[in-house]
């Protein structure tokens, strides 16, 4: 009798075993809109994405409650093009947990400026993997499969390649939208070349580079820390080489705006020799912010 009350509690709760992958905070800012009185009309745009996000299975993997992905984001509205279309700005963070600490590790931190959509309150939100329903699901669903793919990544070499894959389907479908970020010839850092960098193989050790950071790295840095920043720095030696083949791509640009302030604080307690390589590395493959980087060499060494 036990093991059928079991069994029957278990399909009957079953939402609260399942639990989606996502566990996003989302906010709609539409403060740049001068005149705009319809706050409700934003605030129910808010929730309604809270819920398509956090309420839809993304994958086929069940998850615990604590197991979802901590993401955010972020929505600007500059411009009120129409009374039911907008455009603005959409900042997308995610984090996953480091192995024996309550430390979370930012592994995505990505601003993508051409973001434009409509909306009309009370419709429902809805997207189909194989057809451009809206703009506004498409990003939105496009930027949950980029981060469920970053994060599968941080845990097994390529394991986000089914949901770069579904991403990719995303923007072949939208390359009929009138609205930007979908083209490969609008621009060279757009949600086009973002998924193309992604499953290209000429980047194959920018996605090793996430587990061997992460995974064996950052993951042994409580128990073992020698050997978590010795092989963080080989992930980071691995970035050099690909910079080395082919620089300015956007995915360099992506993981060092992601990690560049951690590996800082990793390696400011290092070793004087792994210091110097990682600052010298750092330099090379994110110049525009190579002043920071200084901070490694100016900490105090690991004698």
């Amino acid at each position: 009798m036990k093991k059928i009350i079991i069994i029957i509690s278990a399909i009957i709760f079953g939402s609260s075993i399942f639990a989606q992958e996502l566990d996003c905070r989302i906010q709609v800012n539409h403060s740049k809109l001068q005149g705009t009185t319809n706050d409700k009309l934003f605030q129910t745009l808010q929730q309604e994405l809270y819920e398509f996000i956090n309420n839809t299975n993304w994958t086929n993997h069940v998850y615990d409650r604590d197991e979802r992905i901590e993401c955010n984001i972020y929505i600007t509205i500059d411009n009120q093009i129409s009374s039911d279309e907008y455009s603005g700005k959409i900042q997308v963070t995610s984090s996953r947990p480091v192995y024996g600490t309550s430390y979370l590790s930012t592994i995505l931190n990505h601003l993508d400026n051409k973001f434009q959509f409509k909306y009309v309150e009370f419709e429902p939100l809805e997207f189909n993997e194989n057809s451009f329903t809206s703009n506004l699901t498409s990003v939105i669903a496009y930027y949950c499969y980029i981060i469920i793919g970053m994060d599968y990544d941080s845990f097994g070499p390529n394991a986000g390649t089914p949901y770069f894959q579904i991403a990719e389907k995303i923007v072949q479908n939208s390359q009929s939208a009138q609205e930007p970020g979908w083209k490969a010839y609008e621009d060279l850092k757009n949600r086009y070349w973002l998924v193309e960098n992604l499953l290209n193989s000429q980047y194959s050790a920018m996605r090793d580079f996430m587990y061997t950071y992460h995974r064996m790295g950052l993951d042994k840095m409580a128990d073992k820390p020698s050997e978590g920043r010795a092989s963080i720095e080989q992930a980071i030696e691995d970035l050099k080489n690909v910079h080395r083949r082919k620089p300015g791509s956007f995915l360099m640009t992506l993981y060092t705006t992601a990690k560049g302030d951690e590996i800082i604080n990793i390696f400011s307690e290092g070793f004087p020799d792994e210091k110097a390589r990682v600052y010298n590395i750092m330099k090379e493959i994110d110049p525009a912010n190579s002043s920071k980087y200084e901070k490694i060499m100016k900490e105090p060494t690991i004698e």
